[in-house]
């Protein structure tokens, strides 16, 4: 699905043999503190916090960062203890003060620190040249009960009070990437837990930069909404205005930040005076020396490639034109929501990147494997295909890939190819605590759905529910919206929430309306493409991990079903283990930009969602809806709300414009009301 900031969906081990190895029994195990991790269980439980010490790195450096998530594994494995403020998305405090656990806020991170430094062996010192190397440090960590530390802030810890022995130095160990994975694998692999794995960038961007020099201006803006290559062309862009100094910098926005799209460049040409003094396709080794600041641009792979940038994101190219030039003109062949500004003052840059924690807390705790493989590299995807390999179907990959969503669908595909399912989990800060809350019993009173007439049913469903830090962060910020309940809506989410977060699925239980229906999302317990599953086991997978969708009440599951990279059919094999398995009324299927109801199998109602961003897409949608339909038999209509910018409030907007010949229902009822249109047992 759609990610912002980087963008998914975890799933469990359920209830499938113990993964290999004797080490994939070590979060059982005494050494492994308080932990309990029984067979049939997706993801581990940890002993239930009784006090917390508090402290605020929002703002603090990367390598403080990284040393209080990696401190903080290694004490909460025994009892959760630390809590780290590491967003202020939801409100720094809004979950803590949920947990009704007492806690003290320290100042000052050193004050945590020196209380617990007793309770770790020592540190683990990466290699800055070399940033892969802090997921091997915190691999290292893990197994070594130790805090990693940057070479700067191990010369502090090992003086006083700290009095901290270095237990690995790792500079100059590795030179690169695939070294350093390599070496992990080899001597590491077999010491960590098996029941789980861990992607995690070694670091990134944390910091937006300032606003843009006085010398820069917009030159060329998209005005309207445009996807799909619709708005496709060159176009000429006159910058002899920025002449007169050194440089002239050309950068590329996102015009429409909210809705998860954003500019793509596919080839630019730069002529002086009419001499062509850059061309390149992005992607090629011709674009490097002109790409100044790349920001957090994504890159397609191979020549014919494009550049682009969504949810905000820009990147920056420079060209340095002969002394005397008196014309200098730009060629870009580019596509979709671009905003392009120009102008001759070196403009701020991203910044250098640095590590953060989020997710390393629970990687230490639980003795797991951390690395950061793409895909895309044949040599990167040997190893990722070989550590895939080592694990049993139903092994949960926990954390995300590079390059975001083009990363995305060909790691899932990968991942899924092994029996593997995803949770989407690098930004999910505190896990070692949430794991340790307990689940509330809970009742959901059922609703009766309405009586079936000739009208036109639509069911909207919000978006990234298989990403598990959006139950966290953005979901609980929609959640919130006091206009939440007004209208009938659905909430993709994770039901590995059960093992991993209970104190979230107990708020949004307790605080649904009757107008809220928690579903699975992508595409069950677990983040995978059905067809591509291993298929000798893909039925297993889904009646061991029913449980899950049972016990959390997500029982209709939205399903993504993607093969290089483009959303397919499901197979007859996949419908009926959905149907045999999972015992589902329907199934929502893809992200379109159309709507459809296919009776798979002759059986099962499989309901395609269209994607929508805004308000008015969703008005067109329907307007078009209506006015296409002849109004002698119902019609179902099933719209995708993005969860990056769309909120309860636009729900109801969009509602509010409809006549009385449209229904808004839940996803229970939308499947109830079309297994009666289909003449289908309920």
């Amino acid at each position: 699905m759609f990610r912002k900031l980087t963008v998914i969906s975890l799933a469990l081990i359920c209830m499938l043999s113990l993964p290999i190895g004797a080490a994939a029994d070590s979060a059982s195990s005494p050494q492994a503190g308080s932990i309990t991790w029984p067979k049939h269980q997706g993801l581990p439980t940890f002993a239930e916090a009784k006090k917390l010490d508090v402290t605020d790195i929002y703002d603090a450096p990367g390598d403080i960062k990284l040393l209080m998530a990696t401190l903080q594994g290694v004490v909460n494995r025994a009892e959760p203890r630390i809590y780290l403020l590491e967003n202020k998305e939801e409100g720094e405090f809004t979950w803590l003060n949920d947990l009704d656990v007492p806690y003290h806020v320290h100042g000052d991170y050193r004050d945590i620190v020196r209380k617990y430094k007793d309770e770790i062996e020592g540190i683990i010192v990466y290699d800055p040249a070399v940033p892969d190397s802090i997921n091997v440090a915190t691999t290292l960590a893990g197994l070594k009960d130790a805090a990693v530390a940057s070479p700067e802030l191990a010369s502090k810890l090992t003086e006083a009070p700290f009095n901290l022995e270095v237990l690995e130095d790792l500079r100059g160990r590795f030179k690169d990437r695939l070294d350093a994975y390599q070496w992990q694998y080899d001597h590491l692999w077999e010491q960590t837990t098996h029941r789980m794995l861990i992607g995690l960038s070694p670091d990134t961007s944390v910091r937006m930069p300032p606003g843009l020099p006085a010398s820069f201006r917009i030159i060329a803006e998209e005005t309207t909404q445009e996807r799909e290559a619709n708005n496709r062309k060159v176009y000429d862009l006159d910058l002899s205005g920025f002449l007169g100094k050194e440089s002239v910098y050309l950068r590329f926005d996102d015009a429409f930040p909210q809705d998860g799209w954003g500019p793509a460049v596919h080839e630019v040409t730069v002529k002086a005076d009419g001499q062509v003094i850059a061309q390149f396709i992005p992607g090629t080794p011709e674009e490097t020396p002109f790409l100044y600041d790349p920001q957090n641009s994504q890159l397609s792979a191979g020549s014919g490639g494009h550049r682009f940038a969504d949810n905000g994101r820009y990147f920056v190219y420079e060209f340095t034109p002969p002394a005397g030039t008196k014309q200098l003109t730009a060629s870009v062949d580019m596509w979709n929501q671009f905003k392009v500004s120009a102008g001759n003052e070196k403009p701020p840059t991203s910044g250098q990147k640095e590590p953060y924690g989020y997710l390393r807390d629970y990687a230490v705790a639980n003795k797991a494997m951390v690395f950061w493989l793409e895909v895309n590299v044949p040599e990167q995807k040997a190893l990722f295909e070989r550590i895939l390999s080592d694990v049993e179907p139903g092994t949960p990959y926990l954390g995300w890939f590079s390059n975001d969503f083009e990363g995305e669908f060909s790691s899932v595909e990968v991942t899924s190819r092994h029996g593997v399912y995803v949770l989407a989990a690098d930004w999910f800060s505190n896990l070692t605590v949430f794991s340790g809350t307990k689940v509330k019993p809970y009742i959901q009173k059922p609703v009766k759905a309405p009586q079936l007439k000739n009208k036109i049913y639509v069911t909207y469903t919000f978006s990234e529910g298989d990403n598990f830090q959006y139950n966290q962060h953005r979901m609980r910020i929609l959640w919130d919206d006091p206009n939440r309940g007004k209208v009938p809506i659905n909430w993709t989410s994770s039901p590995l929430l059960y093992d991993g977060a209970p104190a979230m699925l107990n708020y949004y239980r307790s605080t649904a309306t009757a107008n809220d229906l928690l579903i699975a999302g992508p595409s069950g317990a677990g983040y995978f493409y059905p067809n591509v599953w291993p298929e000798n086991t893909f039925s297993d997978f889904l009646k061991r991990t029913n449980l899950y969708l049972n016990k959390t009440g997500m029982t209709i599951p939205y399903v993504l079903n993607r093969i290089e990279g483009r959303n397919v059919p499901l197979s007859e094999s996949v419908v009926s283990a959905y149907r045999d398995e999972y015992n589902v009324p329907g199934l929502f299927l893809s992200w379109e930009d159309r709507y459809g109801v296919e009776l798979a199998n002759g059986s099962i109602p499989v309901s395609t969602i269209q994607g929508i961003s805004t308000v008015q897409d969703g008005k067109n949608i329907l307007a078009n809806a209506k006015a296409n339909w002849d109004g002698k038999s119902p019609l179902f209509v099933s719209l995708g709300l993005l969860a990056w910018s769309m909120t309860p409030s636009d729900v109801v907007a969009i509602t509010e414009s409809l006549g009385e010949e449209f229904e808004a229902v839940t996803a229970d009822h939308y499947f109830s009301l079309l297994r009666e249109a289909y003449g289908l047992q309920k």
